[in-house]
């Protein structure tokens, strides 16, 4: 594998850089605190490409890889976790489903509004009672003729409320069978789909959190993604992917809270000494560079298997059970660092410590990736 970067990954991670410094920066705090969904952002982000990364130039989309991708949400993530956990899934979850199992029709249909943000995507698994037992869904969609009855709820659904349209993974045979759901898109407008409660969160409040609700929804047949039964193994196939999304973020967050803290440690002077000249504090600087490194290289390792199209269901496990823990104990000690001044909100690290703890969540438990890692290992 090649370490150095290819010249439009330098290229493509330096425009993000410069977006997020120049138009995401100087809103962060204020998103943050009044949990603005700042649309007109990600309109922006759309005409850079980066709302359809991984979408062929002939969908409307930038045609490019996942390192690429994993460039954008990093340099995102590491000014405001919320933006980039919102391109993230935009990207990997509902624009990728349709990109991953529609067919023509629905490729040219929906595609090229989702790549340049003219409509944002949300992508719906997830209920109040069933987080990771998905097969126990209580969604369902029961055929009427040419059409499709949707009813139920989904919940913690990013851009749940905001998102144009929608993927929705609804339960079509028994519970806790095999081949039970089959997944839909949901257009925004459509009668008996509507938005519920809007989350208020620990972090990443300026990425919108909300249920989706389905009361006899109808939609027709030419809205299923795929083959009836096929749901749950697509979801699975999309959540693959979208591990290294998250791993992206959770690295990006974690590279935000390092950066701040270094910069303060040798800014920050106790004892007439900058308080990085201490062992305490220059050792938790090196376990943090030297853990994001590590990260790092999962990730990497993730996007080279997708890239070349491998399975890559157990290193984007470890790629994202290993980043969102270190985001975690990275920005924890980024507070530290800072003391009592990384408890205010006047500096930036208590955002990222915030922020963080919902990558060891979302899109799959920690328990869950170790769940998955062990089977992967013991059937290898």
């Amino acid at each position: 594998m090649n370490f150095q970067p290819e010249e439009i990954t330098t290229q493509v991670a330096q425009t993000a850089r410069e977006f997020a410094q120049q138009y995401i920066r100087p809103h962060v705090m204020d998103w943050d605190e009044e949990q603005v969904f700042p649309i007109a952002i990600f309109k922006e982000l759309g005409k850079l490409g980066m709302m359809g990364v991984l979408v062929p130039e002939q969908y409307g989309g930038a045609g490019l890889g996942y390192f690429e991708y994993n460039a954008i949400i990093q340099e995102i993530a590491k000014v405001c976790g919320s933006i980039g956990l919102s391109v993230a899934a935009h990207n990997s979850l509902c624009t990728n489903h349709i990109l991953s199992f529609g067919n023509e029709q629905q490729k040219q249909q929906w595609l090229p509004k989702l790549a340049t943000a003219e409509w944002i995507g949300a992508w719906g698994l997830t209920e109040p009672n069933t987080g990771s037992d998905a097969g126990n869904m209580k969604t369902t969609a029961v055929k009427a003729g040419d059409s499709w009855i949707l009813n139920g709820t989904k919940s913690w659904i990013t851009h749940g409320k905001s998102g144009d349209v929608a993927v929705v993974i609804c339960r079509t045979g028994e519970p806790r069978t095999s081949g039970n759901s089959t997944a839909f898109v949901v257009e925004r407008g459509t009668l008996g789909f509507s938005a519920g409660k809007k989350e208020n969160k620990l972090g990443m409040r300026a990425s919108e959190t909300a249920e989706m609700i389905f009361d006899n929804c109808r939609i027709p047949d030419a809205n299923r993604l795929g083959e009836v039964g096929d749901g749950f193994r697509q979801a699975m196939k999309i959540l693959d992917g979208g591990r290294i999304s998250i791993a992206a973020l959770a690295a990006g967050i974690a590279k935000g809270a390092y950066e701040a803290a270094l910069q303060y440690a040798q800014e920050r002077y106790q004892f007439d000494k900058p308080i990085a000249s201490f062992q305490g504090i220059s050792f938790k600087l090196a376990d943090m560079a030297t853990e994001i490194a590590a990260a790092d290289l999962l990730i990497w390792q993730s996007c080279d298997l997708k890239n070349r199209g491998q399975k890559v269901t157990k290193q984007g496990a470890m790629a994202k059970y290993y980043a969102s823990e270190i985001a975690v104990k990275t920005a924890n000690e980024a507070v530290q660092i800072f003391g009592g001044y990384g408890y205010t909100k006047d500096f930036p690290v208590e955002k990222y410590y915030r922020d963080a703890k919902l990558c060891t969540i979302g899109e799959g438990t920690s328990e869950i990736q170790k769940l998955v890692i062990s089977r992967e290992v013991l059937h290898d």
